[in-house]
């Protein structure tokens, strides 16, 4: 144990040593500061794929972490384990004051850290956490009556009014990183002690362009063309800082600067709302008998659905991690919609493959398309894949790149015919939503 008192940071979605704000905190506090990063038992013992990418994202993002903090005489503890175990462990090990972290949203993440909390405050340790994934939190845009927004235009309003009051912080953790202390033990594991290997999947890199945020607006529905950041792995796990990024997309284009407000748009909601997680924001659409046939479930998550541009993205989710904006929106309405399976069953299918899986803007995204969260497409709107198609692959590059020989004279026959299918979506919804009497 270290006689000399130290603190903490441990890295959670935050895999960054620049413009940190809990790192900043923790490395201005006067101590010296030995950085930890915990693999959870909890959520890794979970993933059936031993090949998931986000596994190995996290771990490449560590290393590189750890190359810088060498550089500054110090190095990165990796643990495996069970946080509420192994925090207030290396606190007492490493002769911690104070664990300094940044905070985390989701339901799981907060009783997680209720628990450390707790194991640390019975030691006579602090643990301290800040704002970084967000530029608003919890409950601070929020409406004049002092309830939470459910309708993303007029929160989007407050939102942008706040930030032109307030600005964008700076914490310029990168300056400070001579105050790193290393742990003296080495302890990073390579990706097969942890139970995984490498995926082979191709990450995205977090430089973008100035010119693809300039044209966001004109790109970001065509799925063929390269139009979108492809930065949301990068927010996910915070190897980029959100400030950074809404400040370039005050200066460059509105349209990226609202989906970035849309992300937290779905974080406020998770707070607010936690019930969300397994349950409709609109209660009413709880009761929706759906079909829930697990033969079309298996046909639409391999991509052979007999609808070029759903087929097409459920194949680049199954061989990348990643799908275009527009197509998740399309092959999840029609899942819910023209399957009548319920949005949850894909709601958890793209949780187990998505590379930039976030709880929030997943569970927002999906609740949007079946029509049952807030401020959701009406259930009478039911996406018609062709035109969907014609409109945003009017080539059939996108579909062409992911179905290789695509032809569009001899394709799979569709496992449900649309105008059927979007009668009976309507019918089914109807009839959960009426008002039953008593």
């Amino acid at each position: 144990m270290m006689t000399d008192k130290t603190a903490i940071f441990w890295f959670r979605r935050d895999l960054r040593l620049e413009d940190n704000h809990g790192l900043f905190e923790a490395l201005k506090s006067g101590s010296p500061v030995i950085p930890v990063f915990v693999f959870d038992t909890q959520i890794l013992d979970h993933l059936e794929d031993k090949k998931d990418a986000r596994v190995e994202f996290i771990h490449l993002a560590l290393q590189d972490i750890d190359t810088k903090l060498k550089n500054h005489g110090a190095g990165l503890h990796v643990a495996i384990g069970d946080p509420t175990e192994v925090i207030p462990r290396l606190a007492n090990q490493f002769n911690a004051h104070t664990v300094y972290a940044n905070r985390d949203y989701e339901p799981y993440a907060r009783k997680r850290d209720e628990s450390v909390y707790r194991s640390l405050l019975a030691r006579g340790i602090n643990f301290k956490g800040y704002k970084d994934q967000v530029l608003f939190e919890k409950s601070e845009v929020m409406k004049a009556d002092g309830l939470p927004y459910t309708v993303f235009t007029p929160y989007s309003k407050k939102w942008k009014s706040l930030l032109a009051v307030q600005g964008i912080p700076e914490y310029p953790s990168e300056t400070l990183l001579s105050n790193m202390k290393s742990s003296d033990i080495d302890s990073f594991p390579g990706l097969s002690d942890i139970g995984f290997a490498a995926s082979g999947i191709e990450f995205p890199s977090e430089h973008v362009a100035d010119g693809i945020l300039q044209h966001y607006a004109e790109t970001r529905d065509i799925p063929g063309i390269r139009g979108t950041s492809r930065l949301s792995v990068h927010l996910r796990f915070g190897t980029i800082p959100v400030r950074k990024l809404t400040a370039r997309a005050l200066n460059l284009n509105e349209k990226y600067l609202n989906e970035l407000i849309w992300r937290e748009f779905y974080q406020m909601i998770l707070w607010h709302f936690p019930q969300t997680v397994d349950n409709a924001f609109n209660s009413k659409y709880d009761r929706i008998e759906w079909e829930n046939d697990e033969n079309l479930f298996a046909l639409w998550k391999e991509g052979k659905t007999g609808y070029p541009i759903v087929d097409a993205g459920m194949r680049e989710l199954n061989q990348t991690g990643y799908m275009h904006n527009r197509v998740r929106m399309v092959v999840a309405s029609f899942l819910s919609k023209h399957l009548l399976i319920d949005w949850r069953w894909g709601e958890r299918y793209f949780a187990s493959k998505l590379l930039d899986f976030d709880l929030a803007s997943n569970i927002g995204g999906w609740q949007w398309a079946a029509g049952c969260g807030c401020d959701a497409a009406p259930y009478f709107r039911v996406f018609n894949p062709y035109l969907q198609q014609q409109k945003f692959d009017p080539d059939y590059a996108y579909i062409r790149k992911w179905i290789p020989g695509f032809d569009p004279d001899h394709y799979l026959k569709p496992i449900v015919e649309h105008t059927f299918a979007r009668d009976r979506a309507i019918r089914t919804y109807k009839v959960a939503l009426e008002v039953r009497e008593v």
